[in-house]
Order: C-alpha cells, then sequence, then structure tokens
C-alpha cells in the first residue's frame, strides 16, 4: 500500500459512534453486532494480547502491551487497543517503505493510540498531530466543547512521499504584498522547485490545524451516514500522502468516503468493512458517482446459494443484513425488531410526491410455511404499509404462493398494481429479479443515505481501475 487512512470506531459510548442511529437514540443490531463484540474483553482479547506479547511480532510494542495491561486491567478499553495494535502491526507490514499512514481518532483513546503508533512505527517516523477543527450545535455540559478530531500522521520511513498542499493567503496578506512577487525554493516529493509565491501563486503552505465542515444539515455529501467524513478532509490526505496510480487502503471504510474520493484522484484503492450492509452501501455509492465508469471487484459476500446458506449458518444475522441489502431495505432498529419486520423500504408515488409510502420486508433462512405468509400479511396490514416482502433462502412452498397470491394487489396512484404480498428467494435476487413496486423514488438508501452526487469525469480521461 502507498497510503492508508483509517478511522476505526472509537472507544465510547458517544452517539457518533453509531452505524445506525434511530430518530429515538437506539442502537441498531448492526451496530451491536459490528462493534460491541470486537471491543470486550473476550477469550479473543486475551488470546491476541498472548499473540502480540509471546510471538514477539514487535519488542517495543510487546512491552507496551505488558505496560498498558498492569495500568488499565482486563477491562474494554484495553481490548480496544489491543485489538488495534495488532491490526496496526499488520498494516505496517503492508505499507510501502515510501508510504504513510492516517489514523483518525478522538480524545477517547488518542493519547493510548499515539504510544502504539511509536511503538509500531517508531516515534522518528511521527509526522504530525492533524487537528481537524468544526463547527456544531453546543449543549450544556461542565466542561468546553469539543470541537476537533486529532488525526496522527506516521511515515513508514524518512523516504515517504509528501506532496506540498497549499491555502489561499489572508485578505491582509494579499494586500500588503500586491505587485510583489518572489521565488522559493521548495522541496515537493524529494524534488527542489522554484515557485512564485506571491498574490495567490501558490498561496501559503497548508498547516496542521484543518477548519472543515462536518457533514450536516443540508450539506450535498450528506448521505445520512452518522460517522461520514467531509471529502475534503480525504482530498487533503490522498493529495499529501499519494500520486495518481497509487494504492490507497481504508480498513475501516464505512460509507466509503474514501474509496470515492480515491477513485477521484485517479489512485487505486481497497475498503474494508466488517458488515455486509457497509459493503452494499459503498456498492450503492460507488454506482451512483461513477455509474458504470468503475469497475471493481467485491469480495467475502455470497454470490451463490450456496454461499448464502454458508453464511446462514455460521451467522444468521449477517445473512439477514446481507439479504436486505439485495432489496436496498433500511435495518429494522433493535427496539422494534421482534414486531415481526426487519427492514423497510419507502418510497413515492403519489402525482405530487408528499406522501411516503413503504414496504415491509421479512427475511426467513430457515424453514418457512404458509404460516410465515400469513404473519407478514398480519404486519402489512398493522403497519398499513402497501406491500410486503418475504425474502426465503428455501423455495416456497404451493400454499405459500396460493396464500400470497390471495393478497390481492396494491393499487398504485401512478395506474399500475403491484403484488401485495410478494415472496423472493435468495437465488432469484442473486440472478437479478427484485421487487414489483412503483418506480424508485427515495428507497431505503436513498432516505437513509441519498444518493451521491454524480461524480463528472473530464472527456477523453482514461481511468485505471484495481
Amino acid at each position: 500500500m502507498d497510503l492508508i487512512y483509517l478511522d476505526p470506531p472509537f472507544k465510547s459510548n458517544q452517539s457518533y459512534n453509531i452505524l445506525f442511529q434511530e430518530r429515538n437514540g437506539t442502537k441498531s443490531r448492526a451496530q451491536i453486532k459490528a462493534f460491541e463484540d470486537t471491543w470486550q474483553w473476550d477469550l479473543a482479547a486475551e488470546e491476541t494480547w498472548t499473540e502480540i506479547v509471546e510471538k514477539n511480532l514487535n519488542r517495543r510494542l510487546a512491552d507496551l502491551m505488558i505496560a498498558m495491561r498492569k495500568f488499565l486491567g482486563t477491562n474494554d478499553m484495553m481490548a480496544y487497543l489491543v485489538m488495534m495494535a495488532i491490526r496496526l502491526h499488520e498494516l505496517h507490514r503492508v505499507l510501502k517503505p515510501t508510504g504513510s499512514i492516517y489514523l483518525h481518532c478522538d480524545p477517547t483513546a488518542s493519547h493510548y493510540l499515539k504510544l502504539v503508533m511509536d511503538a509500531v512505527f517508531e516515534y522518528r517516523n511521527f509526522c504530525n498531530e492533524i487537528i481537524w477543527s468544526y463547527k456544531r450545535w453546543s449543549a450544556a455540559t461542565n466542561r468546553f466543547q469539543r470541537l476537533h478530531d486529532v488525526v496522527l500522521f506516521y511515515a513508514k520511513s524518512q523516504k515517504h512521499v509528501f506532496n506540498i498542499l497549499y491555502e489561499p493567503y489572508a485578505q491582509s496578506t494579499m494586500k500588503r504584498w500586491k505587485g510583489i512577487k518572489r521565488k522559493t525554493t521548495i522541496l515537493e516529493n524529494r524534488k527542489l522547485l522554484q515557485v512564485e509565491d506571491r498574490e495567490g501563486q501558490r498561496g501559503a503552505k497548508m498547516g496542521s490545524v484543518w477548519p472543515i465542515n462536518l457533514i450536516i444539515g443540508a450539506n450535498p455529501e450528506r448521505l445520512g451516514y452518522p460517522t461520514q467524513k467531509p471529502e475534503a478532509l480525504l482530498e487533503r490526505i490522498i493529495k499529501a500522502s499519494s500520486n495518481e496510480g497509487d494504492v490507497v487502503l481504508d480498513p475501516f471504510c464505512g460509507c466509503g468516503t474514501t474509496i470515492a474520493v480515491a477513485e477521484k484522484l485517479k489512485r487505486k484503492w481497497i475498503g474494508i468493512d466488517i458488515t455486509h450492509l457497509a459493503v452494499a452501501l459503498m456498492e450503492y455509492r460507488l454506482k451512483d458517482t461513477f455509474g458504470d465508469s468503475v469497475e471493481y471487484e467485491v469480495k467475502g459476500i455470497p454470490m451463490s446459494v450456496k454461499d448464502a446458506e454458508d453464511l446462514a449458518e455460521r451467522d444468521r444475522f449477517q445473512f439477514q443484513s446481507w439479504a436486505l441489502s439485495l432489496v436496498k431495505a433500511k435495518p429494522e432498529p433493535s427496539d422494534v425488531a421482534d414486531k415481526g419486520i426487519d427492514g423497510r423500504i419507502y418510497f413515492h408515488d403519489d402525482p405530487e410526491g408528499k406522501e411516503t409510502k413503504e414496504i415491509i420486508v421479512q427475511v426467513k433462512s430457515g424453514g418457512v410455511s404458509p404460516g410465515a405468509v400469513r404473519d407478514l400479511k398480519g404486519v402489512v396490514e398493522r403497519e398499513k404499509a402497501q406491500i410486503g416482502v418475504l425474502v426465503t433462502l428455501q423455495k416456497p412452498t404451493r400454499g405459500m404462493i396460493k396464500e400470497a397470491i390471495s393478497s390481492g394487489f396494491y393499487k398504485s396512484p401512478l395506474g399500475k398494481q403491484y403484488p401485495k404480498i410478494q415472496i423472493l428467494t435468495i437465488e432469484e435476487l442473486l440472478n437479478g429479479k427484485g421487487i414489483e413496486r412503483p418506480p424508485e423514488g427515495i428507497s431505503a438508501m436513498d432516505k437513509t443515505f441519498k444518493r451521491a452526487k454524480r461524480h463528472k469525469v473530464k472527456q477523453g480521461e482514461q481511468k485505471e481501475m484495481f
């Protein structure tokens, strides 16, 4: 890898950690499954700590982990640091000698993570502590408002790639220097260059404090993902520490900001995430932003019925999350998940587009019967939904099909009717079949995660894919 950026989930109970957050503040099962199992001191954390300490992966790191355990004990914070330590060790291994890594963190654990980074990358390869500052609504508290995040910038060696970035001079500076030109010799990517740095020719060399707005309110970048980072933040990092054609890795990819920006800047990229739904969100974002102009390969998700059966056997929750992503349904929050609803899809089909309508989705990985269809019919009626969809791993029985047909149709104001209750198998979804529904207006991904803005590629630009 030429460049690594990671924004791991912080060890904190604050809402910005949540993969999905409902209006009532509850955490979805996606958040609970993805993070709670990961950052608790359990057998996996103990085994990882032992691996770091006893297998001599890195003596400095082993000594640090021993000292931290004596200081912190075996709690959730220690579990977080152990899991981060082994990952940072592997990230160091795959980084080129000319590569750099940017670790995004908050004050909850940044002081501990800096020690881990010193142990893995060596303190002499520390480059900057970047402060990303922003403004947001204040809240009642007995301390100063936290209005920044920290990004730790380390290099693999002293030969790392670095392109100097510039920002516009202040207006007062421009007035004072009006009519003055001066040539300055600078070092850029290990080459000496002479540039004019007056009258806005290049601007002032960028410092380590970056005022960049949060993705909130009416920001056009906003996709509805609570931990979404601004593209401007990633643009600075990618431009500074990589060149066109280089490989950028984000091992905690979330909604895919890193890979979207890397694609725009003509870098190759790899994005990794733990949940199938997050991977699906990345695919939707790439499609919405770049259309068919970007080529990529997705690994680790089911590509066949056999793959789906294996996933269902290993982890039924992840199977459900993946199945919902096939129909672009938003997972139901944990406080209502036991009411017969696994996911919802929203749409508009009235002439004025004011009334939000919905499709209820249930996912079944085990045996099914006509009773399952009757149960779904009851949920659709209770929720006053327009359509109900049963996604099954197994083929429906004749009785199930007959029960679904008896439910009749939903008649759209647009003049077309759709089956009220529909049954879709995983095999059918993998083969391209979808829900019979009004034209897509505001789907689950559109409402919870809005469509990303389409990126315009200049004519004649040749895109190199990875």
